[in-house]
């Protein structure tokens, strides 16, 4: 058990949006990763801990996407994407819950997260989410390169392959800080 004080944790939670849960996913589900993301975003609220929603979104021309030069790009979908690709998934939100829109793969670079965090005297962040080795892992390197104490729950977290996802939180993780599962997660006033 990792018991963190709800006083200065927050819950991030990355790209559970309409878009993306529903594409091939391993090791888990999009469905089952976003129960476990429900599941610790209400036990976060009730301990009165913050609850940010990160969703990846760009302009209408992509004029604010990334655009580097890669040996791969990201793959768009034929015909772009859907009109409410960027849309949190339902049931995930509530009013109280902080969201951050970014526009790469990390949660920090260009968006408010660490402001929105530091006012709030949060020191510790348990990180969920998709892709693995996308999202997740970049925010989980910016988060621990700007001090916070980072937990992934491994639960909550699936990737584009299973092998990789494995790569992540055997060999990664552990160096960025304290890997577990959801239900492993207790807060204490």
């Amino acid at each position: 058990m990792i018991t963190l004080p709800a006083a200065t944790t927050a819950l991030v939670l990355i790209d559970f949006q309409r878009g993306i849960v529903g594409i091939p996913l391993a090791p888990h589900s999009g469905d089952a990763v976003v129960a476990k993301g429900k599941s610790l975003a209400r036990r976060f609220r009730a301990a009165k801990a913050p609850v940010v929603l990160v969703n990846v979104a760009f302009s209408p021309d992509a004029g604010d996407a990334l655009k580097s030069p890669v040996d791969q790009t990201t793959p768009t979908p034929p015909g772009g994407f859907p009109e409410d690709w960027t849309q949190l998934v339902d049931g995930l939100a509530e009013p109280t819950d902080l969201k951050v829109t970014k526009r790469q793969w990390g949660a920090f670079y260009g968006t408010d997260l660490d402001l929105q965090l530091r006012r709030r005297g949060v020191t510790s962040i348990v990180v969920g989410g998709i892709a693995t080795n996308m999202g997740v892992e970049s925010t989980a390197r910016a988060a621990h390169e700007h001090g916070y104490a980072v937990v992934l729950a491994e639960d909550a977290t699936t990737g584009l392959s299973a092998d990789m996802h494995a790569f992540a939180f055997g060999h990664i993780f552990p160096m960025l800080g304290r890997v577990t599962t959801a239900d492993q997660i207790e807060l204490r006033s």
